[in-house]
């Protein structure tokens, strides 16, 4: 079977790392010839994922194609479906996803429970919503790891938000910020992940770091199954979803977004669940059995991000001291250059004890330094 992956960083290496176990030939497109994934397929293209011809002519031969990002030629991958190529996800989930307006409405028409948001056109817009002060101001299209995302808390700071198609959401007052992935196969049947908790990097707004199961009761559990459910479902789609969402201080979920991919939530499942996020994927392309969620140990999956005024060719300083703990497995994403809140790789660290786990997360954080040479 070809199957095909858009997108060639640090998320189709680790996928094409998983598939490495199944009968497929692998298929990945990208600009850069260097890019991580590039030397672990069996062909490699060099192309555009945003541009219709090369995404088109990408796949036209191919039995399936996945995304290892958002931001592809929607158009093409609808092409590509008509012609009888599975896509996953559907074209028809993506185009609603990539677009947090589109994104927004969606989580309306369903009736799962998000944050009130109003629609903005232009920066200017925004004087005229004072009132709904503080809010979380996200671009519509391009938004990515922590970009396209300002926090408005006041009229001086309007000037911070973005000149094009836009949400502006009511900042929320929220105790933890989770997220579920749920894996979806052809026949409509799911498998769900045990929710993680995330504690992020304010200043890059990326993921920091984050603990797995989260430390919720069972009836918030229930509550983000429930809605995590309702969401994935109601994209029509195989494929593997990751719902972000809020736990407010009096313990109700509200959905903040949606991955229609393989995520940054999930990398701890490769050493820490039965089934990694990866292998599922593959499962699910192939038609075959969903994979076992279920986690081997609980788990810390610490995100390595090149430091402030860091920019160059990459050094991982403090590298053999971190390799001296136990149950620690570091992930190098092979990227050759970092800079300031740049994601060069992961730790996941294995523990029977969560405050061991939160322990040795913030520890790595001192020991291990992304720098420039």
């Amino acid at each position: 079977m070809k199957i095909g992956i858009l997108g060639g960083g640090q998320l189709g290496k680790m996928l094409l790392q998983a598939g490495a176990n199944y009968p497929v030939e692998t298929y990945v497109m990208e600009n850069d010839a260097e890019c991580p994934a590039a030397h672990l397929c069996h062909h490699f293209t060099k192309g555009d994922i945003t541009n219709y011809d090369d995404v088109y002519n990408f796949g036209k031969h191919l039995d399936a194609v996945t995304i290892e990002i958002e931001s592809v030629n929607v158009d093409a991958l609808q092409k590509l479906e008509s012609e009888g190529i599975k896509v996953y996800p559907r074209p028809s989930a993506l185009a609603t996803i990539k677009n947090k307006i589109l994104q927004k409405q969606f989580y309306s028409s369903i009736n799962v429970p998000s944050s009130s948001f109003i629609i903005t056109q232009n920066k200017n817009e925004l004087k005229y919503h004072i009132s709904f002060l503080p809010a979380v101001h996200k671009i519509g299209m391009g938004g990515y790891d922590g970009r396209g995302v300002v926090v408005i808390n006041n009229e001086k700071q309007i000037e911070n938000g973005f000149d094009a198609p836009a949400v502006l959401e009511k900042l929320m007052d929220i105790k933890k910020e989770i997220a579920l992935i749920v894996a979806v196969n052809e026949a409509g049947e799911t498998a769900l992940y045990p929710p993680v908790e995330m504690i992020f990097n304010k200043d890059f707004n990326l993921l920091q770091y984050q603990l797995s199961p989260a430390a919720i009761n069972e009836k918030t559990l229930w509550k983000a199954e429930a809605i995590a459910l309702t969401v994935v479902k109601n994209f029509n789609s195989p494929g593997l979803f990751a719902v972000e969402m809020f736990i407010d201080m009096a313990d109700n979920v509200w959905v903040n977004e949606t991955a229609p991919r393989v995520h940054n939530s999930g990398h701890h499942t490769i050493e820490g669940n039965y089934c990694s996020q990866f292998d599922m994927l593959w499962r699910i392309m192939l038609n075959y059995p969903l994979g076992n969620t279920g986690h081997i140990m609980t788990s810390a999956m610490v995100n390595l991000i090149g430091e402030e005024n860091c920019a160059g060719k990459v050094k991982y300083e403090g590298l053999p001291d971190l390799l001296k703990i136990e149950n620690v497995f570091v992930h190098i994403y092979g990227k050759k250059d970092t800079k300031p809140g740049r994601k060069m790789g992961h730790v996941t660290i294995l523990s029977n004890e969560r405050q061991e786990l939160i322990h040795t997360a913030n520890k790595i954080k001192h020991i291990l330094k992304v720098i420039a040479e």
